[in-house]
C-alpha cells in the first residue's frame, strides 16, 4: 500500500486531493503512513462516515463509521463547498413562526441581522433610528440601509415589539441547505434495507454512488482528471463520467476490470472502443493479466515483477543475490522494530511477508528447502511461493514446515492468481 501512495502523491496536482477510505482496524496506522508521504501540513480534513446504522455489540460500542483522511499536495486544492438537506428535526425546532408568506415560503426563524464590530461604510450607519454602534459593545448591519428597506418591502425583516433591534426573518422553503462538515451522516451503505440497494453488484467494497459524487463535486472541476488507482467495481469512474470530468482506473484484479468494462457500458452508454476513446467518446482497457503461454515466455526478472506485483506486493530492486525472497508484501499495519536495509524506503514498515518465484514447470521440494532458510534467516513466520505448479513433495514439505515451525508457506499457482482464486486461498 505504501509505496501506491508514493506513486498517487507523485502525480498528484498541487490543485488535487488525494481521499483514502478506510476502517477503525486501520485508520490509526493509515493516517501516520500518509502523514509521512504527503506531509502533515497537508493533511487536510479527517472525514467519519456513517456507513450503517445501530450495530449490536456486546464487548462494546458499535462499529458503525469508516473513516476518508483527505490531503493535499502543498498547494491550494480545489474545494467546492458541498450542500445536504437539513434534518426534519431541525426544521421542526427552529422555524416555527408564522406570518402572510406561510403558504409559499413556510414558516421562519429570526436570525440577527447585525454583525459584531465597528464598521464606518453604509453598513454602520443609523436604520430607521436604530444606530448600530449603540448595540451591545458596537455592531452593524449586514446589509445597507438601502438593501434593509427592500428587505423590509419583501416582509423579510422582523420587527419586535417596543423598538428592540429588527430581526433577519429566514423560511424554511428557501433553505439551499447547509454545509456538509467532517461527519457525513446521509450516505448509507449499500445494503439490502438502503435506498441505494439497487446500485449493489455484489462486489464486496463496492462503495454508494453517492459517497464517491460527494467526493467528485468537491475536490474538482468539470474536464479535470479523476485516478482511482484501486477502483474496484468502478463506481469512482461513473461517477467522473456523469459528472463530466476525465478518469483513469487501475486495479490488479482481472474480474473487477470485466465488471468496470460491463458497468460503464451500461450505466453511462460508453463503448470500449480505441477509436471513441481517442475522441474522448469511449474507454479502453490496457494492461490485463497474461494467459499462463504467455507469461512461461517472460524474461525471468519481468515474470517474478509480474507474480509479486499481482499480489499486492513490491519487488525487490536487487535481481541478483536477493537471498531467496523475491519481494515483499508489506500490511498497513507495520509498526518499526527491524530495519530493512535492502529497501530503505520501507524502513517504516517491519511487519512483512516474503515472497519467492519460480517460473519452472513444476516448483520441487528443494525450492521450498531454500525458502525455508530464507523465512527463518529474515525471521518470517508467513511467505507466499508462487509457481506454475507444485510436486507432491514440495507440498508435504510445506504442510510439515508449518507442523513443525509454526511457520507458514502458502503455495499459490500462476492459474490461481489469474482465475482470482487468490481472494480465498492466501488469506
Amino acid at each position: 500500500m505504501r509505496p501506491r501512495c508514493v506513486e498517487l502523491h507523485r502525480v498528484l496536482k498541487k490543485t488535487g486531493s488525494f481521499y483514502y477510505h478506510c476502517d477503525w482496524h486501520a485508520s490509526h496506522y493509515v493516517k501516520v503512513m500518509l502523514d509521512q508521504i504527503f506531509d502533515e501540513d497537508n493533511f487536510e480534513n479527517e472525514i467519519a462516515w456513517k456507513r450503517t446504522t445501530a450495530h449490536a455489540d456486546t464487548h462494546g460500542f458499535g462499529h458503525v463509521h469508516d473513516i476518508l483522511f483527505r490531503y493535499s499536495n502543498g498547494g491550494k486544492p480545489i474545494f467546492n463547498v458541498q450542500l445536504k438537506d437539513y434534518s426534519q428535526d431541525y426544521v421542526d425546532n427552529y422555524f416555527i413562526y408564522e406570518d402572510e408568506y406561510v403558504t409559499t415560503r413556510g414558516k421562519f426563524r429570526i436570525n440577527d441581522v447585525t454583525g459584531s464590530g465597528l464598521r464606518k461604510g453604509e453598513t454602520g450607519q443609523p436604520w430607521r433610528g436604530i444606530d448600530p454602534a449603540k448595540i451591545g459593545k458596537g455592531r452593524h448591519w449586514m446589509r445597507t440601509p438601502t438593501e434593509l428597506e427592500e428587505m423590509a418591502a419583501d416582509g423579510r425583516i422582523y420587527f419586535p415589539p417596543k423598538g428592540r433591534t429588527p430581526g433577519w426573518k429566514r423560511y424554511a422553503n428557501e433553505l439551499k441547505g447547509q454545509p456538509v462538515d467532517s461527519i457525513w451522516d446521509d450516505i448509507p451503505a449499500l445494503t439490502s434495507f438502503s435506498k441505494s440497494a439497487k446500485e449493489a453488484l455484489g462486489y464486496p467494497t463496492q462503495k454508494p454512488l453517492a459517497l464517491l459524487d460527494r467526493i467528485i463535486k468537491a475536490s474538482s472541476n468539470e474536464n479535470d482528471i479523476v485516478l482511482d488507482a484501486f477502483c474496484g467495481c468502478g463506481t469512482a469512474l461513473v461517477a467522473a463520467q456523469k459528472l463530466k470530468r476525465q478518469w483513469i482506473g487501475i486495479d490488479v484484479s482481472p474480474t473487477a476490470c470485466r465488471v468496470m468494462a460491463k458497468r460503464l457500458k451500461k450505466d453511462c452508454g460508453l463503448k470500449e472502443d480505441e477509436k471513441l476513446w481517442e475522441i474522448g467518446r469511449g474507454f479502453v482497457v490496457r494492461d490485463l493479466p497474461k494467459t499462463e503461454a504467455e507469461l512461461r515466455k517472460y524474461p525471468a526478472f519481468e515474470f517474478e515483477n509480474w507474480a509479486v506485483v499481482a499480489l499486492g506486493g513490491i519487488p525487490n530492486k536487487v535481481q541478483v543475490g536477493d537471498l531467496g525472497i523475491d519481494g515483499r508484501i508489506y500490511p498497513v499495519s507495520a509498526i518499526p522494530e527491524l530495519r530493512v536495509k535492502e529497501n530503505v524506503e520501507m524502513d517504516f514498515m517491519d511487519v512483512w511477508y516474503p515472497i519467492q518465484v519460480k517460473q519452472t514447470d513444476k516448483v520441487g521440494r528443494p525450492d521450498i528447502d531454500a525458502f525455508e532458510t530464507a523465512m527463518q534467516r529474515a525471521k518470517r513466520k508467513l511467505g507466499y511461493f508462487v509457481g506454475f505448479d507444485f510436486t507432491g513433495d514440495a507440498l508435504f514439505e510445506v504442510d510439515r514446515f508449518r507442523r513443525q515451525t509454526g511457520c507458514e508457506i502458502k503455495p499459490l499457482t500462476v492459474r490461481e492468481i489469474l482465475d482470482e482464486e487468490i481472494g480465498r486461498n492466501a488469506k
